[in-house]
């Protein structure tokens, strides 16, 4: 699918989606529960929709309603239907690869695009020295055997994905467990968010020390009722487009998140944005953003939309610690490089650095490609309209991935969306 944008007057209020981070982790969460539990505000995006096929082949029924779903988990995961395909999702495969383990059963996962390219090593080192098989080819992963309580010690600069996994496994098990997370340790944030997730549901575990995660074992997950909160990943798309513009809201954000990405409005205004906060919503006047250094190590999703903002404002932005942007969906640093030379954006980068000087952004003579991935997608279309020129992206149908409706909450706005089967 491709889109063009042309210029239009962007303006008006937008809720902030449904975060995906924390929808992925009360899904899993109620799954666990051995009850019933209703999921509020949910968006059924490509990966969430993952996490729910999953839990459905670990025996759960899901009642479906337009923006929530009630899952009814059994009392334990007896029958397992397998292979569970992850789709693209990152968070579903290793969130679920510990759990999985406890079925006791030989269990297949396989995924599609890049997932299969992404890094999982943590978890192939971990598993066999705690009694979990674990091994991999091109078409997927096979795991058998359950994990048992002990010392687990992993990196903490890979992903913060295999920490939140272990966290959902290890209360499960009869005696206590410890994770060790090696320095430095990046995306806390989300370790943090899994953490608040399963208080919810009713578990505990305590930090030792910065880095050292005691959890007791014999816990049980509680069925709980859950309203998921704004995702500041996906607002960040509409606030720099507000920064530009001015005179645009948005609704649904919590000023006390615990979301690595809500360092977002920080630094929108150490890079001189103008913004209201308010108690139900944040407004942004038209403001002249100006190069600032960033650091991405607690909020890498945010890494293409502030190449957008350094591309839009006056002299030199610099992003350190970018690294694990080249291990998403695509090399976001490399996408994100090609299709904003394509504007005329002078922008370099190094293995852990993207380097932007603020300049005119100019009409693209080639089509822009999303190299089908959400986040490449939604940072050019907020380029193309904060900038004011026309481009078409092909790949365009990657925003279903974590935020279906975007093209048309863009329309709503006033851009100027075409959008060509």
């Amino acid at each position: 699918m491709q889109v063009t944008l042309r210029p239009a007057l962007i303006h008006g209020t937008l809720a902030a989606p449904p975060s995906k981070s924390m929808a992925h982790r009360a899904v899993l969460c109620a799954a666990l529960s051995g009850g019933t539990c209703r999921i509020s505000h949910i968006d059924f995006s490509q990966d969430i929709q993952a996490s729910l096929m999953a839990i459905r082949q670990l025996g759960c029924a899901l009642d479906v309603e337009p923006d929530a779903v009630t899952i009814t988990a059994p009392t334990r995961f007896s029958t397992l239907i397998h292979p569970i395909d992850c789709y693209e999702s990152g968070s579903t495969l290793r969130f679920l690869m510990p759990i999985l383990s406890l079925t006791e059963q030989k269990v297949r996962l396989h995924g599609r695009g890049r997932l299969m390219e992404r890094p999982q090593q943590v978890y192939a080192d971990l598993f066999p020295q705690h009694g979990c098989a674990f091994t991999q080819d091109a078409d997927g992963i096979e795991i058998f055997g359950a994990l048992t309580p002990g010392d687990y010690t992993l990196p903490g600069n890979v992903s913060s994905q295999f920490i939140s996994g272990l966290l959902f496994a290890l209360p499960l098990l009869d005696e206590p467990s410890t994770i060790h997370v090696q320095a430095p340790f990046e995306s806390r944030s989300y370790v943090e968010l899994t953490r608040s997730m399963q208080a919810a549901f009713g578990i505990t575990s305590i930090w030792q020390d910065a880095n050292t995660l005691f959890v007791p074992g014999g816990q049980r997950y509680q069925p709980c009722d859950y309203t998921v909160e704004g995702d500041y990943s996906q607002a960040a798309y509409p606030a720099v487009l507000g920064t530009v513009y001015g005179n645009l809201a948005i609704r649904g954000l919590r000023a006390d998140s615990l979301q690595g990405d809500a360092v977002l409005l920080r630094i929108l205004q150490q890079a001189g944005a103008a913004f209201a906060p308010r108690v139900d919503k944040v407004t942004f006047a038209k403001s002249t953003l100006h190069g600032t250094e960033i650091d991405l190590s607690d909020c890498p999703d945010l890494g293409p939309i502030l190449m957008v903002a350094g591309a839009l404002a006056k002299g030199t932005t610099v992003l350190h610690n970018a690294g694990r942007l080249r291990l998403k969906e695509s090399d976001r640093i490399e996408a994100m490089e090609q299709e904003l030379t394509k504007c005329g954006v002078n922008i370099t980068s190094t293995q852990d650095t993207v380097t932007i000087v603020g300049g005119p952004v100019t009409q693209p003579q080639d089509l822009l490609s999303s190299h089908n991935d959400h986040r490449v997608a939604m940072s050019l279309a907020v380029l193309a309209l904060a900038s004011g020129i026309s481009v078409r992206i092909d790949g365009a149908e990657a925003v279903k991935k974590s935020w279906p409706t975007f093209w048309n909450d863009m329309a709503r706005l006033g851009a100027n969306v075409m959008v060509h089967a």
